[in-house]
């Protein structure tokens, strides 16, 4: 029975409201643009979309290192956020638009937008507790 509480206080973050809207509307986006070629507008395709694909990326990384370090109530620390973002940002707005510049473009306002879905995982999803805030 303590295996069931703490596989289910492990996976807490996946059912956070936040974690499923951002799910949801990345999801959409992609199948709208991908599937169907609707154009949305620049905030929305460029900046909205890389500022939603973050929560969902650490929100997974967050459930898998609770679940293999067996520690139901661990959260991501500050410096493994940063690293991330520096990751995210170097790779898609520096490495990519240089390794495959007709597939990728470099934007700096992408490198807020990762910064923005970076903060709001920390604030609203990144914490110990089943509500996810710190």
């Amino acid at each position: 029975m303590a295996h069931h509480g703490h596989c289910r206080l492990a996976l807490a973050p996946l059912r956070q409201p936040l974690f499923a809207a951002a799910c949801v509307a990345y999801s959409a986006f992609q199948l709208l643009t991908r599937g169907f070629g609707y154009r949305f507008p620049t905030w929305v395709s460029s900046w909205l979309a890389d500022a939603l694909c973050v929560p969902v990326v650490l929100t997974l990384a967050l459930v898998a290192q609770r679940v293999l370090r067996r520690q139901p109530r661990f959260v991501l620390p500050d410096a493994w956020l940063v690293a991330s973002w520096l990751y995210v940002s170097l790779w898609f707005e520096l490495l990519a638009p240089w390794l495959l510049p007709a597939r990728y473009a470099a934007d700096g306002l992408d490198v807020l937008a990762y910064a923005a879905g970076t903060w709001a995982f920390r604030r609203w999803l990144n914490g110990p507790g089943p509500t996810g805030r710190r």
